[in-house]
């Protein structure tokens, strides 16, 4: 039978009645009426207008409307939400227009997700930390905005390979640093867990599909082992008469590269590929907890326990409501198996997020989702709390948003008994925050479990903490080493200006008293220059701060000194000092410095060609991944037209790319082997046997174009563990050499170590 070809208005029409069914199948009250006039209104907005891959743009909203109706399960305003979401950046009408038709509350929501020029940072701002910002401030008025941005960035993702790859990598790399770890704190996790895959599967397209064809390689052996595991589970789990589902849940992609690149091993070597997950549904909602154990009991009858690798969320559910009993137990192959327990509503909150439940202000609350609804409460107060004072650097404004979307947390007590959750590896200081900021700003020091500590002690789950604090106590500048959390951050940084511009003021005072006293006049900048070059300051709010803080005096001296230095000194802090050029020289030198501006201007729209003969005059290298041809690499434009070359997964990449990506370019290499070599580290492990470090050398010695440049070997009851540095002129030297080094017998492991550690 012959397929039947679909006109873009039934294909727009089918879409829509597929939404509209998902609704209807919801538990949310059918308000069917408003949901296809926002349709309609949309359609007509959007009338004519195509997305980049070529169909008609109305698509987009109703995919996303579909996304937060039945992956994260809102109701009708956000579905209208949702179908609007793009009406008033995209079209003629405003969101008056959308509250006169919709009301206000849709319009709201449509009103955080509308993207807005300008902003706090300036000139330079950029432009996604902004848009960022905006919508935070309206998610701390309204959880679903949030979430429907999710479901947008979610579709953009799903749709990414019809843009150019310099908007994928921007995209992409803004996803994997906020929008994901976003998604975890809202306990989005299958959308977490999309997000994360997308994202790595443009910017790392070739690790991607590796890793993908060894998973779908591995399914028949992982299908055998889950049988035998589960086996004897079902038999004593049906015995009990326990309504459940069990099944096995294969890691993402991206987490799988994760574990590869922290542990420096081959896909091979990760064996715990897939978690067992049992989901019952318990015979009253009371027995929930109590059945989870039951259940637990029921495994380690059966498997030996891994004692240090119990979670119970059951008892303490995380701050983004997520509850299960994780358990890890030794499978009859040998290999260690996570074992989730989780009940049907566990299980529901798990995959779409608690705040999906969450009973909005003008709704109703139910006793059971107080915690819940507590614990979202405090998340958004920290963030309206950033919001009030962001940081005027958009990088950092996004860091310290960042902070707070820590994805493991510890429970520690005060001296009473009372529960505080805090980020992995919070410090004592950050508790201090957590109780008051007044106790912040006063700490000294800590107790922990009854034992003197400082304050940048790390705090470990179960600990007690008890803060020792001074009225003469004062927040200090080193503080900000050691602080973890983004509320202990905002505000020691807000403090920390307070203080400053308490002492500058005081400092200003000083310089106009002295000023006075040798007739001076205060408002004379050219003075001001003089003592601030005598001193090796740049900014006077810097010499102000410095005078009142009683770093530096003014007195007779400083005058003798200022009035025997040659005016023209200050021009040293100049980036290029004035010189005597006559008019027709310095117009001369101007013609060559616009050529050459012009030369180097970076045509960021088109692939920049990393050319050897180019380095350190229109690119450099980034010392923080070092990259070396064949790696995959993307462009910084710095601002004086130079390229930084990155590696497409280092860590600073991804941070540029979350806030600057239209500084980005697409960048490749044009010889295979680079001019002059670069330094890279292999990591190196093994059995230790006589003359293994001269097996080793010998095997890298014979490459030829290789040279070692340090070692260090360590061995300890027969293993031997170590880090070469090599110069190298390629990616494909790296892979020669760790695969030399592979077909030495007693070697186990040989990968390069993706950051420079090894000294020049």
């Amino acid at each position: 039978m012959e397929e039947v070809k679909l006109s873009e208005d039934e294909i727009i029409e089918n879409e829509f009645q597929t939404l509209l069914s998902e609704y209807l199948a919801s538990n949310h009250r059918k308000k069917v009426e408003i949901i296809e006039r926002a349709y309609k209104f949309a359609k007509q907005a959007h009338q004519g207008i195509l997305r980049q891959s070529g169909e008609p743009y109305i698509l987009h909203p109703i995919a996303v409307a579909r996304i937060a109706c039945k992956e994260i399960g809102l109701g009708s305003t956000s579905i209208c939400a949702a179908l609007l979401h793009d009406v008033a950046e995209d079209t003629e009408y405003t969101i008056e227009d959308i509250e006169r038709l919709f009301g206000k509350k849709i319009a709201q929501l449509v009103d955080g997700l509308t993207k807005i020029a300008g902003g706090i940072f300036g000139d330079k701002a950029s432009e996604q930390a902004e848009n960022f910002r905006k919508l935070l401030l309206t998610m701390s008025e309204d959880i679903r905005v949030i979430l429907i941005k999710m479901a947008d960035r979610l579709h953009n993702m799903r749709t990414l390979s019809s843009l150019p790859q310099k908007k994928q990598y921007k995209i992409a790399g803004e996803t994997l640093y906020i929008y994901a770890p976003l998604a975890h704190r809202l306990g989005l996790f299958s959308i977490k867990s999309e997000l994360e895959d997308l994202s790595f599967k443009y910017e790392s397209p070739k690790i991607y599909e590796e890793i993908s064809q060894k998973i779908a390689e591995s399914e028949e052996i992982r299908q055998k082992a889950f049988k035998t595991f589960s086996l004897p589970i079902v038999k004593r789990m049906d015995e009990r008469g326990i309504k459940y589902e069990i099944k096995a849940r294969i890691k993402s992609v991206y987490s799988i590269w994760k574990k590869m690149d922290a542990k420096n091993i081959p896909f091979e070597e990760v064996y715990d590929l897939y978690a067992v997950r049992i989901i019952f549904d318990p015979k009253r909602d009371e027995d929930e907890k109590r059945e989870c154990w039951e259940i637990y009991s029921i495994i380690t009858d059966i498997y030996r326990l891994h004692p240090d690798r119990i979670r119970d969320w059951v008892s303490r559910p995380k701050a983004n409501g997520y509850q299960a009993l994780h358990v890890t137990v030794m499978g009859s192959d040998g290999n260690w198996v996570e074992v989730q327990i989780r009940s049907r509503k566990m299980d529901e909150i798990a995959e779409r997020g608690f705040a999906a439940h969450w009973k909005y202000k003008t709704g109703d609350n139910n006793d059971n989702e107080n915690y819940e609804e507590n614990e979202l409460d405090i998340w958004l107060k920290t963030i309206k709390e950033i919001l009030e004072s962001p940081e005027p650097n958009a990088l950092d404004f996004l860091d310290t948003i960042k902070l707070n979307l820590y994805a493991s947390e510890i429970f520690v007590f005060t001296p009473k008994g009372e529960i505080k959750t805090l980020p992995k590896d919070a410090t004592a200081l950050d508790f201090a925050f957590t109780l008051h900021s007044d106790v912040g700003y006063h700490c000294i020091a800590a107790k922990v479990n009854h034992k003197l500590v400082p304050l940048s002690q790390k705090l470990q789950s179960g600990d007690q903490v008890e803060i020792l604090t001074s009225k003469s106590q004062h927040p200090k500048q080193e503080w900000i080493n050691f602080v973890t959390t983004a509320k202990s951050k905002t505000r020691l940084i807000n403090a920390l200006r307070k203080e400053r511009k308490i002492v500058s003021t005081a400092g200003e005072e000083i310089y106009k008293k002295f000023a006075e006293e040798h007739k001076i006049n205060p408002d004379d900048l050219s003075m001001l220059d003089k003592i601030m070059n005598h001193f090796g300051v740049v900014r006077k709010e810097e010499l102000f701060y410095l005078m009142g803080n009683n770093d530096i005096t003014l007195d007779d001296g400083t005058l003798k000194a200022i009035s025997e230095k040659r005016p023209n000194i200050i021009f040293k802090y100049l980036k290029k000092p004035f010189t005597s050029l006559t008019p027709s020289k310095l117009s001369d030198t101007r013609n060559k410095e616009d050529e050459e501006d012009e030369k180097s201007f970076i045509d960021r729209t088109s692939t920049f060609v990393i050319r050897p003969e180019e380095e350190n005059k229109r690119y450099n290298i980034a010392p923080c991944c070092n990259p070396v041809p064949g790696d995959d690499v993307l462009g910084y434009v710095n601002d004086n037209e130079t390229v930084t070359i990155h590696k497409i997964a280092c860590p600073v990449a991804l941070r540029l790319k979350s806030s600057f990506g239209e500084r980005l370019v697409v960048a490749r290499w044009k010889e295979a082997k680079a001019a002059k070599p670069s330094l890279v580290s292999i990591e190196i492990s093994g059995i230790d046997t006589r003359g293994i470090l001269n097996q080793i050398t010998t095997q890298i010695n014979n490459l030829g174009t290789v040279d070692i440049r340090s070692i260090n070997m360590e061995a300890k009851d027969g293993l031997f563990y170590g880090k070469i540095g090599l110069t190298v002129h390629s990616v494909q030297s790296i892979t020669e050499i760790c695969n030399n080094l592979k077909k030495i017998k007693e070697v186990k492991s040989a990968t390069r170590i993706n950051q420079a550690k090894t000294d020049k």
